[in-house]
């Protein structure tokens, strides 16, 4: 950003510089003793170095004027090449009044005039001032393109730069955002691993003892009444399942999943006993024939029935509690 500054002062400074040029007003001087003194006009007008003219308009009035200045003198020209500056320019430009000038003079300059040597030796050395002037155009010409390449370049580079820190601060707020969800989700997985621990621990005593006795029962070759009193232990101890650990579910699920039972009675104050049941022991994870064992219910009943809930948690619950659906 630095050498863009210095680069604009530079420019600014040469525009004063052209804007200073004192030949424009030598040129006037030069007009104005056309008529009355064309021997003084022609004299400045050679004493003026081409080669230093700042723009292609001033060169153009010159050119006319010089070979305005040797057409009343009297002079002819050795060569078209000055009053052919007049002629391009104006022609370019579309001033047909100062170009209907210049092709009269170059018919004058051609047509008429005596030849002096000094004359000849001053055009001379104006034509080498012109080609002069030409060369430092060109060589100014290629500075100014140059100087606007490395402005684009410049320019690109801030872009392209510019547009490298805006994609780092994406990525940077990506990386952040995907730490903040791997976080959410090894905390979600930890909660999972807790109630799973922990309805392991409260039930695998008593689902030990059952499928023990599940196993003696459909095994025993004894009498029926052995296999009664199996089959009643095994009863019991389901019912106790049902009764005395229910609590210890309820607790270990709330106790993992951010108390979300209890949002849930907070929101649907009256939920029926059986259905709160049956979504703790969905929370729990336990599979359907074993939610039938204990709510004491058909596996079709049991579908119906987690059906319907779904249905009325989506409707009272789910706006305030959305991960409640997910259980289903």
């Amino acid at each position: 950003m630095r050498g863009l500054l210095y680069i604009a002062l530079l420019l600014m400074i040469t525009g004063c510089k052209l804007s200073h040029s004192q030949h424009p007003k030598i040129l006037d001087e030069a007009g104005n003793l056309m008529s009355s003194d064309p021997v003084a006009a022609l004299s400045k007008l050679n004493n003026m170095d081409v080669s230093e003219f700042q723009d292609s308009a001033t060169m153009a009035r010159w050119a006319l004027l010089y070979s305005e200045a040797m057409a009343v003198n009297r002079l002819s020209a050795p060569t078209d090449t000055i009053v052919n500056i007049a002629i391009d320019y104006y022609g370019r430009h579309n001033l047909s009044d100062e170009l209907q000038e210049a092709l009269r003079l170059k018919t004058l300059i051609k047509a008429s005039g005596s030849s002096d040597a000094l004359a000849t030796a001053l055009y001379l050395q104006k034509e080498k001032e012109f080609m002069l002037y030409k060369e430092r155009a060109m060589h100014n010409q290629y500075v100014f393109m140059g100087i606007v390449l490395m402005l684009i370049a410049a320019g690109v580079i801030v872009w392209m730069r510019q547009r490298i820190k805006l994609q780092s601060v994406q990525n940077e707020a990506l990386m952040a955002e995907a730490s903040c969800l791997k976080c959410q989700i090894d905390a979600g997985q930890t909660d999972i691993d807790n109630l799973e621990s922990k309805l392991r621990n409260l039930l695998e005593t008593r689902f030990t003892l059952i499928d023990s006795l599940c196993q003696t029962y459909y095994e025993s070759h004894g009498t029926k009444t052995e296999r009664k009193a199996i089959a009643d232990k095994v009863k019991a101890e389901i019912d106790s399942v049902r009764t005395d650990s229910f609590s210890e579910m309820e607790s270990a699920v709330n106790s993992c999943r951010d108390n979300i039972l209890m949002k849930v009675k907070h929101e649907y104050e009256d939920i029926k006993p059986d259905d709160y049941r049956l979504l703790v022991y969905l929370f729990c994870g336990l599979s359907t024939r074993t939610i039938c064992l204990l709510l004491d219910e058909s596996a079709e009943v049991i579908y119906k029935r987690k059906s319907r809930l779904k249905s009325r948690l989506k409707e009272r619950v789910a706006s305030s509690v959305p991960d409640i659906l997910a259980v289903f």
